[in-house]
């Protein structure tokens, strides 16, 4: 037995004829394009939903608190409720939270010397939480606040900016719609940054201004104000914040909400990525797993004569399937590592010089994003390796039909 497994494994594949090396160099290109397509599908699939998502949460926070308002919209105007030292502080020892912001928004239209647009009066104060917001000024600089009254200047963003022909430090005038069946109120304010997230629901609709000034225009007292915005250290962890804040430190007039409730749109859309990346995965596995079968096959019936011989000579079945599985896992290992090779290659390039663009307007980024998850990129080495050598059993059954007689007269 250990004489014909030596003999097997020394001349089964050092006599290959250029049929089957063709078709092994086939395999093992076709293994590696298969793993090298799903690491980029996994690594831009991350990094596409990490950007989304951070330019989400880094304009709107994690969780939002307001006062309750049944069927309330994004776009909803809040009900003023009376700030409290006591909560915000409550609330930034919650294990988890990073920072809380005071927040409010109206309803207003915002006029320039040619044009004039329907927008969204962001107010926020002095203690916002700025560098979330500064890495998308394109632009000028953040609002100027003064002790005696509100600011008077605005941040835009980019698009925003186009429509009206408007650029920093110029003028504009916005009309704050008062409900009721009361005229507008106007106010003439500076344009003091310019910013661009990407996601046209924000660009197209949001101006950020004084807090200061809704309270002036809606007769609110000093330390009213419509929300709180909260911020986590970890995203995944926010439904699980959100509901310790509303059972634990809210009173029954307010509640919480993520920001998953809030646009389940966008969020709903991110979810599509992932299926969009399992399908991906799937297909290139079943290529690879084709292949492989092909392969193996056709080495197979190349061998019927050896086949033949080590029988005779007393080799089992199984001993003899091992030979060509050895082989075959050997080829797909070439595969997965020229496969992350190329992959892992074409991932850091772009993570490094982003030279494979977007257009901005369709994908919400100028530059295909990448994020690396190590563990991923494991967990599709071993699934590969393991998926295409258990699958490989089936054709090597066929060994077993093969009878030493007729193998041998085979040619």
């Amino acid at each position: 037995m250990g004489l014909s497994s030596f003999i097997a494994r020394r001349i089964a594949f050092n006599k290959a004829s250029s049929f089957s090396k063709f078709i092994i160099n086939i395999a093992v290109a076709a293994t590696a394009v298969s793993v090298a397509v799903m690491i980029l599908a996994t690594a831009l699939v991350n990094g596409f939903q990490q950007v989304i998502q951070d330019k989400i949460f880094s304009f709107w926070g994690h969780i939002r608190v307001n006062q309750y308002q049944p069927n309330a919209g994004p776009l909803t105007e809040e009900i003023p409720f009376t700030y409290r030292l006591s909560m915000a502080d409550s609330i930034r020892k919650v294990p988890g939270v990073k920072t809380v912001s005071n927040y409010a928004s109206k309803s207003a239209i915002i006029k320039s010397e040619k044009e004039i647009d329907g927008i969204i009066f962001k107010g926020v104060d002095r203690n916002y939480d700025w560098p979330q917001l500064q890495r998308f000024l394109q632009s000028g600089a953040m609002l100027h606040y003064n002790d005696s009254s509100y600011s008077p200047e605005i941040m835009i963003s980019s698009t925003m900016a186009q429509e009206l022909l408007v650029k920093v430090n110029d003028k504009v005038i916005i009309y704050f719609i008062q409900g009721g069946g009361l005229p507008p109120r106007a106010r003439k304010l500076t344009v003091a940054g310019i910013y661009k997230t990407g996601i046209e629901e924000y660009d197209k609709t949001y101006v950020i201004g004084d807090l200061g000034l809704i309270r002036k225009l809606n007769d609110w007292e000093p330390d009213q104000i419509g929300g709180y915005e909260i911020t986590v250290t970890d995203y995944r962890k926010m439904d699980t914040i959100s509901h310790t804040i509303d059972n634990t430190i809210l009173t029954d007039a307010l509640f919480s909400r993520t920001i998953r409730d809030i646009y389940p749109n966008i969020f709903d859309w991110l979810q599509l990525q992932n299926q969009n990346e399992v399908i991906i995965i799937v297909i290139m596995t079943i290529v690879a797993v084709i292949n492989m079968i092909t392969a193996i096959l056709i080495l197979i019936l190349e061998r019927t004569n050896m086949v033949g011989i080590l029988k005779a000579l007393g080799m089992r079945n199984w001993n003899m399937q091992r030979i060509f599985i050895f082989q075959a896992a050997y080829i797909i290992l070439m595969g997965v590592i020229i496969g992350d090779i190329f992959g892992l290659g074409l991932a850091l390039l772009q993570l490094q010089t982003g030279w494979f663009k977007l257009p901005e307007e369709s994908y919400y980024m100028s530059v295909a994003a990448i994020s690396i998850n190590w563990m991923e990129i494991a967990l599709i080495n071993m699934g590969t390796i393991v998926i295409c050598v258990t699958v490989l059993l089936i054709p090597s059954l066929i060994i077993r039909r093969i009878t030493p007689m007729k193998a041998i007269q085979f040619k």
